[in-house]
């Protein structure tokens, strides 16, 4: 792996064009892993969803984006905090996020997903968070292999089934 020169910091409002193109090119890329489960959003719900989380001034949700060295934006991560269960249930309330991240084709294995991950693991903690997921597709055999390398396992099984 050859890394690339980064800088990794707090997504704003200005980048949300660059946040599109990479939800919209990871889309495409989870369409061809899976029609049956996985769409591509419409360009105006995933401009608003990022002008909506950026615009908070709370800040609950993070949004971290790496730039190469010529300014580009070939990657992000999402760090976005779980509700607590209820009382009522036997889980821990635990503070816990979900992460996605997105890093653009031809900035793989460039150390690029590696530094977002730990600068949202620093943004976690920052924040007492002290539980990190990341759901991950059985198919994404890429991702499951670049979360596991950072120490990610097996949290539990997922069933489902389509019901009419």
């Amino acid at each position: 792996m050859h890394e690339t020169q980064l800088t990794v910091r707090r997504a704003t409002l200005a980048d949300v064009p660059a946040l599109v193109e990479l939800r919209l090119a990871n889309a495409e890329a989870h369409l061809a892993l899976d029609a049956d489960t996985y769409r591509v959003p419409q360009r105006a719900a995933v401009v608003r969803h990022f002008a909506g989380t950026l615009a908070d001034e709370v800040g609950r949700d993070g949004v971290l984006l790496a730039e190469d060295r010529e300014g580009r934006v070939v990657g992000m991560i999402e760090v976005l905090p779980q509700s607590a269960p209820p009382e009522h249930q036997i889980l821990r309330p635990v503070p816990s996020a979900q992460v996605h991240t997105v890093v653009l084709p031809d900035a793989r294995r460039l150390g690029v997903g590696s530094t977002l991950l730990h600068a949202a693991e620093r943004w976690a903690t920052e924040r007492g968070i002290r539980y990190l997921s990341a759901g991950i597709y059985h198919r994404n055999l890429e991702a499951v292999r670049f979360y596991s390398r950072h120490g990610y396992t097996e949290a539990g099984l997922s069933l489902g089934k389509s019901v009419d």
